[in-house]
Formats: C-alpha cells, structure tokens, sequence
C-alpha cells in the first residue's frame, strides 16, 4: 500500500474491503486499516477498528452503507479513537474485549460467534501484543477462511509486544492458536494482505525464537541481570530512534519471559 491509497475503498476479500486511515508512522506503518465486513447482497456492514479520529476517513466508511456493528481489535488509540464518534455517526454499537471500549453492546467472549452482514464472524483471543488483543475469523472467506489478526501479525514487519500489559508466553501461545487455523487470508490492521496465516504464523514464532537466542547471548556477555537498556543496545544494533521505544518493550517482553524460569525453554544462563 501507499499514500494512493488514501480515499479509496480496497477489495481486500470476498467478504471484506477497507480503507487505510491517513495515520502513518513509524508504529502504524502507511495507516490503520478500517474494514468493513459484508456478505454480498447484505444490507450492512460490520466495521473493524475505525482508526483515528479523521472525520473525512469515517463519513468516507459511513458512506459505504448501513453499519449495523463496531469491533474493536484492541485499546491502542490508532484502532479506538474514532469509535464514539462513529457510533455516533452510524448508530452502531461498539464491541471489543475491554468494556472501556464498549459502547451500547457489552464485551466479546473467546469463542463466540457474530451472525452480521450475512456473515459469520468468530471471536478468538489473542493476546499478547496487548491482553485485549483479539482476531476474527471469517470461516466462509474464500476457500481457506480469513483472519482480521489486528496488530498480532502486520503485513510488513513485525509485532511489538506492550510489556507489561502484552507478554511473551501469552503471545507464542497466540501464534499457535493462529497457526491452527491453516493457510486462510491474513488482513492485518496495518500493512498489505498477505496469504497463508499458518505459514506468517510459524515465520512470526521462528523470528521471536531468534531474538530469544539473541537475549540469551547477550546476557552470557552482559551479566544474567542486565537492564533493558543495556540488552537492547546488544540486540537491536542497527535500529530508527524512532522505534527505540519498540524495541525497548520487546526486550522487556523477552527478559521477562526468560526470567519466568524453565517452563520458557530455556531460561536465563546459569538458572
């Protein structure tokens, strides 16, 4: 995707388009992805994370037709901020995990099951890149499904995990849920489409695995009580002050997980 994208609304599925929100940056790539959901024929759509508060991006998805529902992926503002004003906008109520983001409607479950817009849309927790992150899977999508993964896997790059609030163990174990699901679409929240989410998910699980290692190295060199700070100077070499902060919070992720004990595979050197 870039800047021509903006205004547009993109074909993105059988089921589902979006629009990319006029966010960039370096955390949010080109843009937020808003997505409508809507089976063909249906008379509304189900909205995912309307993104920024920009009034042109929201009359622009309000535009589209009847929204009959707001689903929240996750907390972060990039995903949440506009959603009071586009229930305000369309009527619709507002759905995510966290109640704090819920408006007219109460909280999704694990496991539940959506019937809107002529489509079924599943609810699965997937935390890790924050505790209320989840995905939804659209079964009928194509011939292998779809998945809206939110920020639990990019199009380009990868995911930093909000340390505390996001965790290492919670989100290798939601890479392993993803990965169940086989080779369906993946429509992540920031960047392109991509196919086959159990192939992204396994790529996502061997990336984290070697920064792992890399932590462990580094901890053999700097002492198994190393700071943060120290840890991402060793890991992170070559990275933007701009994502320092990111890079931070992933070593944060990491060292926490590590310290967790042997249950983590592997544990620290010398525990």
């Amino acid at each position: 995707m870039t800047s021509e994208t903006y205004g547009g609304i993109v074909r993105s599925s059988s089921l589902t388009r979006f629009r990319l929100a006029p966010n960039p940056g370096p955390m949010s790539l080109d843009g937020t992805n808003s997505y409508l959901i809507g089976a063909p024929g249906a008379a509304g759509s189900v909205a995912v994370d309307p993104g920024p508060l920009d009034e042109p991006h929201l009359q622009a998805l309000a535009g589209q037709g009847a929204i009959e529902l707001i689903l929240i992926t996750h907390r972060h503002a990039d995903h949440t901020a506009a959603a009071v004003r586009f229930s305000e906008l369309t009527g619709a109520p507002v759905r995510a995990a966290d109640p704090t983001h819920c408006h007219g409607a109460p909280p999704l479950q694990d496991g539940e099951t959506l019937r809107a817009a002529g489509v079924d849309i599943r609810v699965l927790a997937t935390p890790g890149h924050t505790s209320d992150s989840l995905c939804f899977h659209l079964p009928q999508d194509g011939p292998y499904g779809s998945v809206l993964t939110g920020d639990t896997i990019l199009g380009s790059g990868t995911t930093v995990l909000d340390h505390p609030d996001g965790t290492l163990c919670d989100y290798l174990e939601s890479l392993d849920r993803l990965e169940r699901l086989g080779p369906a679409t993946v429509l992540p929240a920031h960047g392109p489409v991509l196919p086959a989410l159990d192939a992204v998910a396994r790529a996502y699980r061997d990336h984290r695995n070697g920064r792992l290692d890399q932590v462990r190295t580094a901890l053999q060199a700097l002492g198994a009580d190393a700071g943060v700070g120290a840890v991402t100077d060793a890991v992170y070499t070559d990275i933007d002050p701009s994502v320092r902060r990111a890079a931070e919070l992933s070593v944060a992720a990491q060292l926490d997980y590590l310290r967790a004990g042997p249950r983590n595979r592997g544990g620290l050197p010398g525990l």
